[in-house]
């Protein structure tokens, strides 16, 4: 009997272990569970992030996934103009993305995903990445000019909240019901397959199509409409030559675009003065039309959106503005050269555009010519620098001299040319009863 009633204690008690030890596994197991979900928190729904505008481009900063499992923080472009996935060649390969190349240009497939504030943004929704054909010692570069060596097109974000805050520089992303729009809004026409944007607006009552592009850092307007207008309105300021935002990318034709402001123009919910429009040949506009997918008279770009936080609610087909400030933008007194931004980080010449019928700027053998190369402003280098930044050195108040460093031939030489105030604004109603 005694024997049993040891046999019997010991059961009871080795039950009592083996219990005690599975509770303890049983809380470790959990312990660890609970502390990795600390270590490793959800993702956020939504970000805002700080947004550079160079140029009157949105420039933000991302992060993409290595090979080696490190991530590479690169500039990035808000286009939302614009579906196709840009990124420069030296990102590409540090991607580690296989790249093949035509006479024209190189593409490859598009990374898997990027990351905003810690957000992860999938690029799934691209099939192909395009890649600038450059020199060796360029590889870096997206676009001249540009600081960003990627974009994020319209076929990423129209899966997105969006919202641009021009005045506090800052982006910010969301899933769809995550971001608090503010202030007027209006329904617009968005492209199903590829998110470009189309507002319903009215220039002298008659109702067009323009298309919202902060990727632009001018406004366009096509050429049958531009030239109907300049022919009622021979009093709108306007002027031949792309001189400040709209020296959009230094191409051939920019020397000679038509510059003009319109009295006024109804986008969705605004009431917009004094717009700065640039004319826009029919074969790009019907470009523009096709990839739209309806009719398109010309596009609203980032110039005339500076004072606004612009919200992009892509889910309901609604755009948002709300006033951040009230500033008239001085973007067209300046000195008048329009400039090409080069791979190397130069910028040349163009051409001088004329103010009150004679060149704006000294001209000829003793001044500046297209092909000469602008090196500095006022001693301040510009090589590397962004076209936002080199246009930041030639504005100011007219009048002002700046001291301007130029080469020709290998030789160089110091020009002092004035800031002119180009593409003045309308007056205002009250003037136009007194006159």
């Amino acid at each position: 009997m005694p024997a049993c009633r040891v046999s019997v204690r010991q059961g009871r008690y080795n039950l009592k272990m083996r219990s005690g030890m599975s509770f303890c596994i049983s809380f470790l197991f959990c312990s660890l569970v609970l502390a990795q979900d600390k270590a490793a928190p959800s993702e956020p729904k939504s970000v805002t992030v700080p947004a550079a505008i160079d140029h009157n481009r949105v420039v933000i900063e991302v992060d993409l996934p290595l090979p080696d499992g490190s991530t590479s923080r690169v500039h990035a472009w808000v286009d939302n103009g614009n579906p196709d996935l840009y990124l420069s060649r030296r990102l590409a390969t540090s991607l580690g993305l296989s790249v093949t190349c035509d006479d024209h240009e190189c593409s490859s497939p598009p990374p898997h995903a990027m990351k905003v504030g810690g957000m992860t943004i999938p690029l799934d929704a691209v099939k192909v990445a395009k890649i600038p054909l450059k020199p060796v010692n360029a590889a870096s570069v997206l676009a001249p000019g540009v600081s960003a060596e990627i974009n994020i097109p319209s076929a990423v974000l129209r899966h997105f909240d969006v919202l641009i805050d021009f005045p506090g520089h800052k982006f910010s992303i969301g899933e769809p019901g995550t971001i608090q729009f503010r202030g007027p809004s209006g329904k617009v026409q968005v492209n199903a397959e590829n998110g470009l944007i189309q507002v319903p607006s009215k220039i002298e009552n008659r109702k067009y199509n323009l298309a919202l592009d902060v990727g632009s850092c001018i406004s366009f307007l096509s050429d049958d409409v531009f030239d109907s207008l300049a022919k009622a309105h021979a009093d709108w300021p306007h002027m031949t030559g792309a001189v400040g935002s709209a020296n959009m990318w230094g191409m051939d034709e920019e020397p000679n675009w038509k510059l003009m402001r319109v009295d006024r123009v109804q986008y969705g919910p605004l009431f917009l003065a004094n717009v700065a429009l640039v004319d826009l040949p029919k074969d790009r506009m019907d470009f523009f039309s096709k990839r739209a997918g309806i009719p398109t008279a010309g596009l609203i770009g980032s110039n005339v959106l500076l004072n606004y936080r612009v919200g992009l609610d892509y889910a309901h087909s609604t755009v948002y503005f709300e006033v951040g400030r009230t500033f008239t933008f001085p973007d067209f007194d300046v000195i008048g050269l329009v400039l090409r931004p080069e791979d190397d980080g130069r910028y040349a010449v163009l051409g001088i555009a004329d103010f009150e019928g004679k060149p704006s700027v000294p001209a000829g053998t003793d001044g500046i010519q297209a092909g000469d190369h602008l090196l500095a402003v006022n001693d301040i280098p510009l090589r590397g620098s962004t076209m936002g930044q080199v246009w930041a050195l030639l504005g100011g108040n007219p009048g002002q001299e700046r001291k301007l460093t130029v080469e020709r031939g290998g030789k160089q030489f110091i020009v002092a040319a004035k800031v002119q105030h180009f593409l003045g604004e309308l007056p205002d109603d009250t003037d136009k009863k007194k006159r």
